[in-house]
């Protein structure tokens, strides 16, 4: 359990990089997240006590002072401590030049946590920003003027690892793991993120089990039925555009992996799961139009 205060907004109307959510938190002992995705870029950083951090096999201990990033659909579980269970603060964001931005703060798929000693004057502008909830211009711009102060002292502490080769395992990992994530709407197999990365199924397969303990398609059913969950819990659209939006073309199969999954049908853990509000009106909106320029979706809506 965990004592949160937290702040979501609706659509921005900036788009090279804006806050989606932010909030406090402090946990009880033992108190856990995941393992789950988000779709929004999010930064945690632990006000005091201690807790642990974990994303495919990578796994970090951390305490005050230091922090972490979670990428979007990026498979990931954290947990306050037993003794000491952590406070932290987040700001969840997005826009067109939120993966540049963290570079430059030296945050990527390599580098997921950071150090700074200026908390207090981080979590300040975090419960500054919470207080700009009237939705008036003034708060959307005083909003978006906390997020690149709170960018600011991250980047004071910034170490630019974008010299750093990464090994050739890491290489295609990046790669693949990018593609996933960037087509896992549409209809690719293995066989196609194999292709793209030119490199044979067997050694890709490797790669995975390697790294995350899993087969790439184990994988991308992951990236596709974490999304789908949120958007089962978060939005009206219904099964079939649900499932296209997750790469499913058709329903019954996506319905079977659904309920291989989570041990029940999409409808039913819609209406165990649902709650409205928990998703911005404008991602939904932003969703509905993504979907209705889908070729699958303009066929399914003429039956």
């Amino acid at each position: 359990m965990e004592n949160a205060f937290v702040l979501e907004l609706s659509e921005s109307k900036f788009r090279e990089l804006y806050v989606c959510f932010c909030g406090y938190a402090r946990c009880e002992p033992l108190h856990s997240y995941g393992p789950a995705m988000r779709s929004h870029y999010l930064l945690h950083y632990i006000v005091d006590g201690k807790g642990t951090y974990q994303t495919g096999e990578r796994k970090f201990q951390l305490e005050a002072g230091e922090g972490f990033l979670i990428e979007p659909n990026s498979l990931v579980y954290y947990q306050a401590d037993g003794k000491e269970p952590w406070s932290y603060l987040w700001i969840g964001f997005s826009g067109k030049r939120a993966e540049e931005y963290l570079e430059d703060l030296g945050l990527n798929s390599r580098q997921l946590t950071f150090r700074s000693q200026k908390g207090q004057e981080l979590k300040r502008l975090v419960l500054e920003m919470m207080g700009c909830s009237d939705g008036s211009v003034t708060s959307r711009f005083r909003q978006q003027s906390l997020l690149y102060g709170f960018f600011s002292i991250l980047s004071e502490n910034a170490v630019d690892r974008r010299r750093s080769e990464p090994s050739k395992e890491n290489f295609y990992m990046e790669r693949a793991v990018t593609f996933i994530r960037n087509r896992y709407s549409s209809n690719i197999k293995v066989a196609d993120i194999a292709g793209h990365l030119c490199v044979d199924r067997s050694y890709l397969y490797k790669l995975f089990k390697n790294t995350l303990d899993m087969s790439p398609q184990e994988f991308l059913t992951e990236v596709r039925l974490s999304r789908a969950k949120e958007l089962l819990s978060a939005t009206k659209l219904s099964v079939e555009q649900v499932a296209l939006s997750c790469g499913y073309r058709d329903t019954l199969v996506f319905s079977k992996a659904f309920k291989r999954s989570t041990g029940m049908a999409p409808k039913e853990y819609r209406r165990e799961h649902w709650k409205p509000g928990k998703m911005d009106p404008g991602e939904n909106e932003e969703i509905l139009r993504e979907l209705l320029e889908n070729e699958d979706l303009k066929k399914l809506q003429k039956k």
